[in-house]
């Protein structure tokens, strides 16, 4: 009898142990999502005026991506594809952005990222802009995060009706940035932790640097288990704020400066995972959800060689720059291969060894380019939806066709220069990353055959699409 006993002790041991070791050899993640950055406003991707030199080092320990795609050139729904790996029509998350009097969000039946790693032992956080819904219902905590620390939408909105807001435009802009007591004092933007609104106003000065101290202190108290740290920051979307301490007095500096303090963030957060020996297990994410914000100009970026910005469907407004670094991610090295945000969720998930449910989604496994060990990418094609959600375009390789429908006003009709302004656009991005060579007219069999193949699909999106939440 004590033999038997013996031998179920040790049995139980060697399984306790067994899951300890499993538990520690499980990577760690963290994402970090700014908002409106454009293409060109990093040092790795060719800035000259913006010094990110602890971007970069992600850039050199790891790989960049040089044709990364986010699902949408607007906030909200480009957010829900990052989490659900899935275009936002498919979940209903594709009709422009929300605001303070929005009633809806994410449906919490979707499987976000963070739903994925909490049901493998994860503890999960997210600190940051969240921007899929501001009600109990569906904050981060009602969607797979342990805790939530941020501000629910952009930080251009005010609580509770988005009413009384300063002047807007770069020349409110200049003004606010002049007076850094402005994010008191012009603006009601709440600051919630897990479902409470905890600041209000939120003091825009302060929290990039909040938002990086609460990843650093819940990576150091779970250290010893696998987490993920999802950091979407707020800036820089305008209003542009910075700490007093580091702040540039200049307004045609203050994108420089926003960009410059997030990176200086960045190696705080790097720098913790050196200190806690956790760097070579830990996957670091680094993009943002569209283009810039080209209208504010000095207080937006840069889509650098891409054309346009945020709110379109050219490159500028959904080719981001993405640098990763991580277990097994070759050093120093440059993936130019079709890959984007929806594709994390699915290689998440393959990276760790583990299934995902059954609902449609889609993104992709890119882990094999991820880790250089394919050459070519499982994404050969990628839909284009507006910032309204209504489908604009679809890649097929190196091609592009974009189908820029004439604008309709309020009244239903489409007045004559619209109608003249519609197109049809074709360009071959391998040869013309900025867009400027209609090739239409000259290939229309690859004209009829794209645009086929993007009604194909979004149809099949638009039949099986999911609701998102709703307010009763």
């Amino acid at each position: 009898m004590k033999q038997k006993s013996y031998i179920l002790v040790c049995a139980i041991a060697a399984f306790l142990v067994s899951a300890v070791i499993t538990q520690a050899a499980k990577p760690n993640f963290i994402i970090i999502f700014t908002d409106d950055q454009g293409y060109g406003d990093l040092s790795c991707f060719g800035s000259k005026t913006i010094r990110t030199p602890n971007i970069d080092r992600i850039a050199n320990e790891g790989r960049k991506f040089t044709s990364f795609m986010v699902a949408s050139p607007v906030c909200t729904p480009s957010r829900s594809a990052l989490l659900t790996g899935c275009y936002p029509k498919r979940i209903g998350m594709h009709q422009h952005v929300l605001f303070p009097s929005s009633k809806k969000g994410l449906n919490p039946k979707e499987h976000t990222i963070a739903d994925h790693l909490k049901s493998e032992g994860y503890a999960t956080a997210c600190f940051g802009k969240w921007h899929l819904g501001h009600h109990k219902e569906v904050l981060p905590t009602a969607n797979g995060f342990d805790t939530y620390y941020g501000i629910p939408y952009s930080n251009d909105m005010n609580h509770p009706d988005n009413k009384g807001k300063p002047r807007g435009g770069w020349e409110g802009m200049d003004s606010l940035w002049k007076d850094p007591r402005s994010t008191l004092t012009k603006w009601k933007t709440p600051l919630i932790e897990d479902e409470k609104i905890i600041e209000l106003p939120v003091d825009q000065r302060t929290v990039t640097r909040r938002y990086t101290q609460k990843s650093i202190d819940f990576i150091k108290a779970n250290k010893d288990k696998p987490f993920f740290v999802y950091l979407p920051h707020s800036m820089p979307h305008i209003p542009l704020y910075v700490p007093d301490d580091v702040r540039d007095e200049d307004p045609k500096n203050a994108y420089i400066n926003t960009i410059e303090h997030i990176d200086n963030e960045v190696g705080r957060l790097l720098k913790a995972l050196d200190d806690l020996k956790l760097a070579g297990k830990t996957y670091v994410i680094y993009t943002t959800d569209n283009g810039p914000w080209l209208p504010f100009r000095h207080h937006g970026g840069s889509a650098g060689p891409l054309r346009d910005g945020k709110g379109t469907t050219f490159e500028g407004g959904q080719r981001v720059p993405c640098v990763i670094r991580g277990p097994n991610i070759p050093a120093g090295t440059v993936c130019d291969e079709l890959t984007g945000t929806i594709d994390v969720l699915p290689t998440i998930a393959a990276l760790i060894e583990t299934p995902l449910p059954k609902n449609k989604i889609d993104g992709l496994d890119a882990s094999g380019i991820w880790k250089g060990t394919v050459n070519q990418s499982p994404r050969k094609e990628f839909l284009y939806y507006t910032s309204r959600g209504a489908i604009e375009g679809i890649r097929s390789d190196n091609w592009k066709l974009l189908i820029k429908k004439p604008r309709v006003r309020r009244n239903g009709n489409a007045n004559r220069s619209d109608i003249q302004s519609s197109k049809i656009f074709l360009f071959n991005l391998a040869a013309d990353i900025g867009e400027k060579n209609n090739l239409a007219e000259k290939n229309p069999k690859i004209v009829r055959d794209l645009r086929g193949r993007m009604q194909s699909l979004d149809s099949e999106i638009t039949k099986n699409a999911r609701l998102p939440w709703f307010q009763n």
